[in-house]
């Protein structure tokens, strides 16, 4: 059961990181906060690098690699600006969607049905969904969703799901032709050399401020537990079935809700934490049905 803890460690890791970077982002320039988010991992990636063999690549491998980066630069930026929009309760319990997106590409792409068991945890997903709002229902009984159109972190993290639907079945099939650690180490330092022009670009209006003003100190700790994340992540698919690893993991939405509400006192916490554990659960029924 070592998968387990280290599946864990990485929903915890992962966690701890977006609540640390939600509260730098708060002030600062978001593209600038996510740069440095990721140049901050790169100590612990190259060490990982430097201490695994060097597996063989194939035409695969460099296949998937570079349809996965680019959508992945896409999806780091999305993911930055949805903590910076909207409260963690109201954006991390979304990247449960990521499998129900997974099962409508299948469905439309190879005409593969979905499952009892899949259908009770789209369901599951839907009325998460709707609980996140609840406060809203005074409105009208509709008004729980119109509110996801309202939230802007909402909608920037349900597109972040609906990206890494794309980029896990490359990562998985780089895996495959690979191994676990050399892919993310390598993976997440190229998507560090691919953020540069990105962040120069973006950031300039900022940058010098940010720098002399040393505000990227305060990515170093989101930064390492990032890093952190990925390590364990990776570790722990070489130990089990990525679905089950993945199950697990995704107790960090339940992690993302707590910490909204012990650092920054995110409000309706209750029916917040009801719908992530809906959601958490439909994913999980999800997940098992494929």
């Amino acid at each position: 059961m070592h998968w387990v803890f280290l599946s864990l460690a990485s929903a915890f890791f992962l966690a701890t990181s977006d609540a640390l970077a939600k509260k730098a982002v708060a002030d600062q320039n978001e593209y600038l906060v996510a740069w440095f988010r990721l140049v901050f991992t790169l100590p612990l990636l190259i060490a990982a690098l430097f201490m695994i063999p060097f597996p063989d690549l194939d035409a695969d491998f460099y296949r998937a690699f570079f349809i996965a980066l680019p959508i992945e630069l896409v999806t780091i930026i999305l993911y930055i600006k949805a903590l910076k929009a909207s409260p963690l309760s109201l954006t991390l319990p979304f990247l449960a969607l990521t499998p129900v997106f997974l099962i409508a590409v299948s469905y439309l792409a190879l005409g593969e049905a979905v499952s009892v068991a899949g259908g009770m945890g789209i369901l599951l997903i839907a009325a998460g969904s709707y609980v996140l709002n609840i406060e809203e229902v005074k409105k009208g009984i509709f008004a729980p969703f119109k509110a996801i159109l309202r939230e802007k972190g909402s909608q920037f993290m349900i597109a972040v799901a609906l990206l890494y639907s794309i980029t896990s079945s490359m990562g998985k099939m780089a895996i495959e032709h690979s191994s676990p650690v050399f892919f993310g180490a390598a993976y997440f330092i190229a998507l560090n050399i691919a953020y540069i022009p990105v962040g120069l670009y973006m950031g300039r209006h900022d940058l010098k401020v940010f720098i002399r003003g040393k505000r990227y100190i305060s990515l170093l700790l989101p930064g390492l537990f990032y890093g952190l994340m990925i390590i364990a992540h990776m570790e722990a698919i070489k130990l089990t079935k990525v679905a089950y690893m993945i199950s697990v993991k995704r107790t960090s939405l339940l992690m993302g809700v707590l910490y909204g509400y012990v650092l920054f006192r995110e409000k309706n916490i209750r029916g917040r934490l009801l719908g992530a554990l809906l959601m958490f659960a439909g994913f999980v029924l999800v997940v098992i049905a494929k």
